[in-house]
């Protein structure tokens, strides 16, 4: 079984910081890529960032310059260090990881989420 669990989130004034982690236990053969996931209340779940096992990276728009996604070279951990905080950076972060379990079955999986709050 294969795990992704996000923590990190937390209550936030704007202009402040957070970094959130993403780290992925069980049985992993090997992590192709990791994204960062946020839904907003009434509002559709969107990419905020997403990293590969070649250490591509791609942003949102709106993240950009703000926020940075970083891990391990397995992706067994991977972080988002968000910064510059907005009000409208408030929503539900869920990380979702592509993956071949140890039985070479490709996987997508999700975390739980976590909540980060932006305080104006």
């Amino acid at each position: 079984q294969v795990q992704l669990v996000e923590s990190g989130g937390g209550l936030v004034q704007a202009g402040g910081s957070l970094t959130l982690s993403c780290a992925a236990s069980g049985s992993i053969f090997a992590i192709i890529g990791i994204g960062w996931y946020r839904q907003a209340p009434g509002k559709e779940r969107e990419l905020v960032a997403d990293i590969n096992r070649g250490g591509g990276r791609n942003y949102a728009d709106s993240v950009k310059g703000r926020f940075t996604i970083s891990g391990d070279n397995a992706l067994n951990t991977v972080y988002l260090q968000m910064n510059t905080l907005k009000p409208e950076d408030t929503a539900v972060y869920y990380c979702t990881g592509k993956l071949y379990s140890s039985s070479r079955e490709l996987l997508e999986v999700w975390g739980q989420g976590t909540l980060v709050t932006v305080s104006s």
